[in-house]
């Protein structure tokens, strides 16, 4: 599994080909198109790009799209979990992530790993959610019985504060796009 994931958001991440091309080799891209114009196209430009560069790619929700363009997997948001089993089996070799906000359980043990979120204060869909902190984090990725990602609010200032809690990787938006932005 990629130690670090960049989610793409159409609004927050206008042009995800431009961050993707600067990630280190193993490092993943969850592209999330949300049914936008173009987004068929934006998505086979990232598989050409992240294929060339050594970086995995998964396509938010969308199966067809991920096996039309021949992306590594499939990131499920939490009310979709249920697709998980199905997709585990039409599908046994891609990476399959799923959102995890809350308490849902159904469908995880089709999954490669979770994300968890918000860790911190989050800007985009999580601004309205109360941050999970450190040690609900930590009690979680300890209950749950798959590999487990923190996401929201994550930069290179909060991610040391990460440490030891058993996390085996970070998500982000904001914060992969402050890093690695080319202005």
């Amino acid at each position: 599994m990629p130690p670090l994931l960049f989610f793409t958001d159409p609004v927050r991440t206008p042009r995800p080909r431009d961050i993707a091309a600067r990630l280190p080799r193993g490092a993943g891209v969850v592209y999330r198109g949300f049914g936008r114009p173009g987004m068929a196209d934006e998505a086979r430009e990232l598989r050409r790009m992240t294929t060339s560069r050594g970086v995995r790619l998964l396509i938010g929700q969308d199966a067809d799209l991920a096996r039309a363009i021949g992306a590594d997997g499939v990131h499920l948001p939490e009310r979709h979990l249920e697709r998980a089993p199905d997709l585990r089996a039409r599908h046994p070799e891609w990476i399959l992530t799923g959102a995890l906000h809350g308490n849902a359980s159904e469908g995880l043990s089709a999954l490669d790993a979770v994300i968890l979120s918000p860790v911190f204060r989050a800007g985009g869909a999580s601004a309205d959610r109360d941050p999970l902190g450190i040690e609900n984090v930590t009690r979680r990725v300890a209950d749950l019985p798959l590999p487990v990602y923190g996401l929201g609010g994550i930069t290179a200032e909060t991610a040391a504060a990460l440490t030891g809690t058993g996390l085996c990787g970070l998500a982000a938006i904001d914060g992969v796009l402050t890093a690695f932005s080319p202005d």
